[in-house]
C-alpha cells in the first residue's frame, strides 16, 4: 500500500517521467543524446584540431585510439596515457604512406591543453581543447586523403547531422498540426482537399523526392544555403504523416463534452484548437516528431552520401562517407566507415526514445 501511496499526489506529468525512468534503455539513449549535442555544440573544445586542419605528413593514418598505453615496451609504466609518435614511410610496391611507431618517443596526452584558437560561436576567442598532445600528433580515429583528422571532422560533422533533424522536425510539427487539426476540426470540404494532398504526397517514394527536390538546389549556391534547403525540403514533405495522425486524433474528441461547452460560451475556433485541442495531441504530437528525427538524419546521410546534399568545406556524417562509395577504399582505409557508426548510434538512441514515449502515451501499457 505505501508504494501505492507514494504515486497518490503526483500529477500526470510525474507520473509519465516515473515511468519513462522505468525504460532503461531510453534512460541510457536520452544520456547518449545529450553527450553527443553536447559534443557539437561545443566542437571547437572537443575536437583536437580544426575541421579544415590538414596534415601533410599523414595521409590516411591509421587510427591510435587502440594504441593509447600507461606501459612502454621496457615495462616503466606511466601515469599519463601516451602513445608513441608515428612515423611515414612509403611502400616501395604500392606507393602508399605506411606507419610505424617510433619507441624512442613519447607523445603524452594531456587534458585541457592548449592547442589551435578558435571562436567559440564566433564570439569568445580560446585556445584550450579538451585534449591532445603537445608534440607530435595525435589521431584517435585516423586521418582522411588529405590528412584530417577524422574525430575533429565527426565532433564538427554532428553539428550538420544532427541540428538538421531538429530543425527539420520543428518543420515538420507546426505544418503538420496546423493541417492535421484544421482537417479534424473543421471536416467538409477542407478535410476531402486536404486528406487528397496528404495521399498524393504520401504516395511518391520519400527518398526519390528527397533527391528529386534536392538536384534543383543550384551548384552555386554556398554551404549554409545548402543546409538551409535540405532542412526546408525535408520539413515540407514529412509533414503529411503527422497530419494525418492528428486528423484521427482531433476527429476522435472533437465531439467532446468540453469542445461542446467551449463552443457555446462562444469561443473562436482558433481558440478551441489552441486551447484545447493541441493540449490533448502534445504527447502524440512529441512522439511522432521524436520518431522523425532519425529519419531525416539518414536522408541528409544519404543525399551528401550521392552528392546532392551538404557541400564542401561544411561537413556531415553523410559527406565524410563519400570516398567509400569505391571498395577498395574501404578495404585499405577501413576507419573511413567509422562516421557510420555516429549514425546508428544516434538514430538507434532516437528510436529508443521515441518507443519508450509512445509507451507513456498508450492506455493499455503497464
Amino acid at each position: 500500500m505505501s508504494g501505492n501511496s507514494d504515486y497518490i499526489h503526483l500529477t500526470e506529468r510525474q507520473l509519465k517521467f516515473k515511468k519513462f525512468l522505468r525504460h532503461k534503455v531510453a534512460v541510457f539513449s536520452s544520456v547518449v543524446l545529450f553527450f553527443l549535442y553536447l559534443m557539437v555544440i561545443f566542437a571547437d573544445f572537443f575536437a583536437p584540431y580544426g575541421m579544415l586542419t590538414n596534415h601533410k605528413y599523414h595521409l590516411y593514418a591509421p587510427p591510435q585510439i587502440s594504441k593509447i598505453r600507461f606501459v612502454d615496451n621496457e615495462n616503466n609504466f606511466s601515469w599519463r596515457p601516451f602513445i608513441y609518435r608515428q612515423v611515414a614511410k612509403r611502400d616501395p610496391k604500392t606507393l602508399r604512406f605506411i606507419y610505424i611507431d617510433d619507441i624512442n618517443k613519447k607523445d603524452f596526452i594531456y587534458f585541457f591543453i592548449e592547442g589551435e584558437k578558435y571562436k567559440m560561436f564566433g564570439l569568445f576567442e580560446s585556445n584550450i581543447h579538451l585534449f591532445g598532445v603537445k608534440e607530435g600528433t595525435l589521431f584517435l580515429f585516423g586521418t582522411d586523403i588529405i590528412g584530417r583528422d577524422l574525430l575533429s571532422r565527426i565532433i564538427f560533422g554532428g553539428r550538420v547531422s544532427l541540428s538538421i533533424g531538429l530543425v527539420g522536425v520543428l518543420i515538420l510539427v507546426v505544418l503538420g498540426t496546423i493541417i492535421g487539426t484544421v482537417s479534424g476540426y473543421f471536416g467538409g470540404w477542407y478535410d476531402n482537399i486536404i486528406q487528397r494532398i496528404i495521399e498524393i504526397v504520401r504516395t511518391i517514394p520519400q527518398v526519390a523526392l528527397w533527391m528529386a527536390l534536392a538536384s534543383i538546389i543550384p551548384k552555386e549556391w554556398p554551404s549554409s544555403y545548402v543546409y538551409l534547403g535540405i532542412v526546408i525540403i525535408f520539413g515540407l514533405i514529412s509533414w503529411a504523416g503527422l497530419a494525418r495522425e492528428l486528423r484521427g486524433k482531433v476527429l476522435a474528441i472533437r465531439r467532446a463534452d468540453f469542445i461542446y461547452a467551449a463552443e457555446i460560451t462562444g469561443a473562436s475556433a482558433a481558440r478551441i484548437i489552441r486551447t484545447h485541442i493541441i493540449p490533448n495531441v502534445f504527447s502524440h504530437i512529441i512522439v511522432i516528431a521524436t520518431l522523425s528525427i532519425p529519419i531525416m538524419i539518414i536522408g541528409e546521410a544519404a543525399l551528401s552520401f550521392l552528392g546532392l546534399g551538404i557541400k564542401p568545406p561544411m561537413t556531415s556524417w553523410g559527406l565524410l562517407l563519400t570516398k567509400l562509395k569505391e571498395v577498395q577504399t574501404l578495404k585499405h582505409y577501413p576507419w573511413l566507415i567509422t562516421p557510420a557508426g555516429f549514425i546508428v548510434v544516434s538514430v538507434l538512441c532516437f528510436n529508443f526514445i521515441g518507443d519508450a514515449l509512445r509507451d507513456l502515451n498508450d492506455p493499455h501499457s503497464k
